[in-house]
C-alpha cells in the first residue's frame, strides 16, 4: 500500500470507531487526513454514514482549489477543513461531528471540568465557535472556526457540534473520544453531587503520563479489531 492508500484507510477506520462511540448522526460528520505539508486533504465524502466509509470513500480535496467545494461530492462545511489546515501547519487530521454530550455542551453556558483522566487532555480549555449555529459553508465562517480553536486541539460549535484538530488521525480519534468521555462523564457527575476538579497543576503533570505518542500503537490496533468485531472488516484500497 502506498503512503496515500494508508491514509486513506486510517480515515476510514477514524469514521469508524468514532461512530462506536456516539458520533453517528444520520450521514453527516466527517474525518480528514492528510501528509505533513501537503497542500491536499484525504476526506470522507457526502452521503455515507460514519460507520459505513470505506477506504473509497474518502476523497481528495485540494486546498488551493477554490472551485472544488462545488463539486457535490463534498459535505457542505468541508472548507471548516480546509481552513483549519490552513491555519494550523502543525495539524494533520480534522474531525467534525454532532457527538450527544459534546454538542449538549456547546449548547450551555458551561465549560469542561477537569473531573478525570479524560478531560486533562485539555487543560488548555476548548475553543468556543459562538457566531450562531448555521452551517459552516463560507471560507469566512470556516476561518472563524479556525480562529475560535486556536492552538486548541477541540473547538465546540455554538449549539452546532464539535471540531478536533490533531496531529495526525490516530491523536484526532483519540481527541474527539476522548472529549466525549469527559463530558459524559461530567454530565454524570452534576447528576450524583457537586464536582470536584483535579487541580490545574496536578492535570498538568498527568497529562504527559497519561497521553503520549507511543501508546497510540496499541489504542489504535485496539480500534481497529473493534471496528473489525463489529462490522464486515474494512477493504483495502485498489
Amino acid at each position: 500500500m502506498t503512503p496515500i492508500d494508508v491514509l486513506r484507510e486510517q480515515v476510514a477506520v477514524a469514521c469508524r470507531v468514532i461512530a462506536l462511540e456516539g458520533y453517528v448522526d444520520l450521514t453527516l460528520g466527517h474525518v480528514s487526513g492528510r501528509e505533513p505539508g501537503s497542500r491536499t486533504i484525504w476526506i470522507k465524502r457526502k452521503g455515507v454514514a460514519l460507520d459505513e466509509v470505506e477506504p473509497s470513500d474518502v476523497i481528495a480535496l485540494d486546498l488551493d482549489d477554490p472551485g472544488a467545494f462545488a463539486s457535490p461530492d463534498y459535505h457542505l462545511e468541508s472548507v471548516m477543513h480546509a481552513e483549519v489546515y490552513r491555519a494550523r501547519d502543525d495539524v494533520n487530521s480534522v474531525i467534525h461531528g454532532h457527538p450527544m454530550y459534546g454538542t449538549a455542551l456547546g449548547a450551555t453556558d458551561a465549560s469542561l471540568q477537569l473531573l478525570t483522566h479524560d478531560a486533562v487532555l485539555f487543560t488548555d480549555g476548548l475553543g468556543l465557535y459562538d457566531e450562531g449555529p448555521a452551517l459552516v459553508t463560507e471560507a469566512s465562517q470556516g476561518r472563524a472556526v479556525a480562529a475560535a480553536l486556536g492552538s486548541r486541539r477541540a473547538c465546540l460549535l455554538r449549539n452546532h457540534g464539535v471540531v478536533i484538530a490533531a496531529e495526525d488521525v490516530r491523536w484526532a480519534v483519540l481527541t474527539a473520544v476522548t472529549l466525549e468521555r469527559a463530558v459524559r462523564f461530567q454530565a454524570i457527575c452534576a447528576s450524583l453531587g457537586t464536582g470536584r476538579p483535579i487541580p490545574a497543576d496536578s492535570a498538568e503533570i498527568l497529562r504527559p503520563q497519561k497521553y503520549q505518542d507511543r501508546f497510540l500503537d496499541e489504542y489504535w490496533a485496539a480500534w481497529v479489531r473493534r471496528v473489525e468485531r463489529t462490522r464486515v472488516p474494512l477493504r483495502t484500497v485498489g
